[in-house]
């Protein structure tokens, strides 16, 4: 219990490092636009990949018919 303070400061000493020097992305900073385009290839890969194309084919499928359309 009473190495703790001592770990607090070596990790509180190694992120002002990550700051002074701007290598770190700050958490929560991204724009939801381009979180959408970093994810939307990878999305697309895996429908292809694994097949989830007829998946989502046939959920929509199915909700229309639920509202009638």
């Amino acid at each position: 219990m009473a190495d703790t303070a001592a770990r607090t400061m070596i990790r509180t000493q190694g992120r002002r490092a990550y700051a002074s020097f701007g290598s770190r992305p700050s958490a929560g900073k991204r724009h939801p636009l381009v979180a959408t385009a970093m994810v939307l290839p990878l999305a697309a890969l895996l429908t292809v990949v694994f097949g989830g194309w007829e998946a989502v084919v046939t959920q929509a499928s199915s909700v229309g018919v639920m509202l009638g359309r």
